[in-house]
C-alpha cells in the first residue's frame, strides 16, 4: 500500500523559517481564497497510484436526483400483481440480457453500450440528501467528518489536465433535500482546493454565459486588480521562499487559477454556440441536454471529472420524485416530461462519445440516492425505497449489455450480488485507473484508504 501521508521530496522543504513545511504553507487561508492546489498526478503517477494507460480517462456522473423508479424503468417485473408491476410494459433491447421500460425507447436502442446493476442498497435513512452523500462519496458522514466527492480524490489524484478545472459541477450544486444533510458534492477531507468549479448557469438559456471565464475584456479590471495584490500579498509573506522550487510550483498553480478567467481554450469549451444547431437539438434544446452535451465538450477539452445533475432540487420542479401528487411528481408527469426529456440526451451523449471515439476513456455513470416503493401508493406514485434500487454504467472500460446483480420478484431487496454506495464509487475509481490499496491524506492525519470507499468494484462490469 502506499499512504499519501509519507512526504513527497517537495514537502521536506521548508519554507518561511524554521518549523513550515510546504504542506503547511499551503493551508494558510489567503492561499485558499486563491483556490490553489499542487497537482498529484504525476507524482500519483510515479508511485503507481494511477496505473499506467489511464492518463486520458475521465467520468461523467449523472446524478437523477429525486430517486427514479427503478421497478419503472430498469428492473421491471411484469408478472407481478398490477399493485407492483405498475402502468408500463417491458419492451426488447439490443442486448440480450436484459429488457427495459418502454418509457425508455432510445436506451432501447444502444442497449449493447451500457450495463445495469440492479442490485444496489443502502442502509442510510430514505431521505434525499442521505442518498446524495452516500452514493457520491461512498459512504455516511458521522462525526462532523465529510468524505470527498469521486470528483474530488479524481481531482487530488489527477491534478488538472488543461486550464479548465478538473471536477465541474453542471449546471450547479444540488439544492435543499428535506433532510439538512451535506450533499456530499464538496471536496470534504481533502480541502477546498478540490472543490468542484460549480457552473451557476442554465447552458439552455440564450444569453447563456459563464460567470468567471468571461473574456478579459469583460473582466472588471478591479477584479483582475485585486487578484494581482492577493499574489503580492503571497510575495511579501514568504521573502525567500521565492527562491526555491516550491516557489516554482506555486507560481503554476497561481497561474492556472488565472488562467481559469483569462483562457481563450477554457472559454471556449462552454461556447455551446460552437456547436451545430443539429447537434445541440440531438441531445434537447432544455436544461439537462445542454449539460450533457457541455460534458463532453469538458471531457473533450481536458476536465477529469463531470456531475451533472439532472435536476437541483426535490421542491418547485418536475423530478424523479414521483410521490404522485402536488408538490411531487405524477407518473404522467414522469411519463409525458421526465423520461423523453432524460431518455434523448442520455443517449444522444452516448452516441456522440462513441462517434468522437472518446467513450473508451469516459466513464458516464448514471446514478441516483435510492429507488422507489415496490407498492404503488394510493396517489399513484411510488415512495423513496434505499433498500433496492438499479444505476447504471457505460463507456471507461465496462463492458455493455450486461446485466450485475438480480432483486427479489417485487423489487423490494436484493436478491443476487448486493452492491453498496462504496463498492459504485469503486467501480468509478476503477474506470480512472487508481489503485484500490492506495491511500488519501484523512481526517486528523489519519490515512484513509480507498477500500474505506468501498470494498471493491464492481469487477463483473469490466470482465
Amino acid at each position: 500500500m502506499f499512504d499519501f501521508l509519507a512526504e513527497s521530496p517537495h514537502d521536506r522543504a521548508r519554507l518561511c523559517g524554521p518549523g513550515h513545511t510546504r504542506r503547511e504553507f499551503l493551508q494558510i487561508g489567503s492561499l485558499a481564497a486563491l483556490g490553489l492546489s499542487l497537482p498529484q498526478y504525476l507524482w500519483a503517477k510515479d508511485q503507481g497510484l494511477v496505473k499506467p494507460g489511464h492518463d486520458n480517462r475521465s467520468c461523467i456522473m449523472i446524478f437523477n436526483l429525486g430517486g427514479p423508479s427503478h421497478i419503472d424503468l430498469w428492473d421491471m417485473k411484469p408478472d407481478a400483481p398490477s399493485e407492483i408491476r405498475g402502468p408500463f410494459k417491458p419492451i426488447r433491447t439490443k442486448s440480450d440480457a436484459f429488457e427495459i421500460s418502454e418509457l425508455l425507447p432510445r436506451h432501447a436502442q444502444i442497449a449493447d453500450k451500457f450495463s445495469l446493476v440492479r442490485s444496489c442498497w443502502h442502509d442510510g435513512a430514505a431521505v434525499h440528501d442521505a442518498g446524495w452523500q452516500m452514493m457520491q462519496t461512498g459512504r455516511r458522514f458521522a462525526g462532523g467528518i465529510q468524505t470527498p466527492h469521486a470528483g474530488s480524490v479524481a481531482s487530488y489524484l489527477m491534478g488538472r489536465k488543461s486550464d479548465l478545472p478538473p471536477f465541474i459541477v453542471l449546471p450547479q450544486l444540488m439544492g435543499r433535500g428535506g433532510g439538512n444533510l451535506p450533499n456530499g458534492q464538496a471536496g470534504g477531507f481533502l480541502g477546498k482546493a478540490h472543490d468542484p468549479f460549480a457552473l451557476m448557469a442554465d447552458p439552455s438559456k440564450k444569453d447563456f454565459k459563464v460567470p468567471d471565464l468571461l473574456p478579459p475584456d469583460q473582466i472588471a479590471a478591479h477584479r483582475l486588480e485585486r487578484r494581482r495584490k492577493m499574489r503580492d500579498i503571497v510575495d511579501q509573506t514568504v521573502g525567500d521562499f521565492e527562491a526555491s522550487e516550491d516557489a516554482r510550483l506555486l507560481d503554476d498553480n497561481f497561474h492556472a487559477a488565472f488562467r481559469i478567467m483569462t483562457s481563450e481554450k477554457a472559454r471556449a469549451a462552454f461556447e455551446l454556440s460552437q456547436e451545430p444547431m443539429s447537434v445541440r437539438e440531438r441531445y434537447g434544446m432544455n436544461r439537462f441536454g445542454q449539460c450533457c452535451l457541455l460534458a463532453r465538450r469538458l471531457v473533450e477539452n481536458g476536465v477529469r471529472f463531470v456531475t451533472i445533475n439532472t435536476f437541483l432540487t426535490v421542491f418547485d420542479e418536475i423530478t424523479w420524485d414521483i410521490h404522485g401528487s402536488k408538490p411531487f411528481t405524477s407518473i404522467q408527469g414522469m411519463k409525458e416530461i421526465v423520461c423523453p426529456m432524460y431518455d434523448q440526451a442520455y443517449t444522444a451523449l452516448i452516441e456522440d462519445l462513441e462517434e468522437r471515439g472518446l467513450l473508451r476513456d469516459t466513464m458516464v455513470a448514471n446514478l441516483s440516492e435510492f429507488g422507489r416503493t415496490p407498492k404503488v401508493n394510493p396517489a399513484g406514485g411510488r415512495d423513496h425505497w434505499p433498500q433496492c434500487f438499479t444505476v447504471y454504467f457505460a463507456g471507461g472500460g465496462v463492458k455493455g449489455g450486461r446485466v450485475v446483480g438480480a432483486s427479489d420478484p417485487i423489487g423490494a431487496y436484493p436478491a443476487e450480488r448486493p452492491v453498496i454506495p462504496g463498492d459504485i464509487v469503486a467501480t468509478i475509481f476503477r474506470s480512472l485507473g487508481f489503485d484500490h490499496a492506495s491511500h488519501l491524506p484523512g481526517p486528523g492525519g489519519r490515512p484513509f484508504s480507498l477500500t474505506d470507499f468501498g470494498t471493491e468494484p464492481i469487477k463483473e462490469l469490466f470482465a
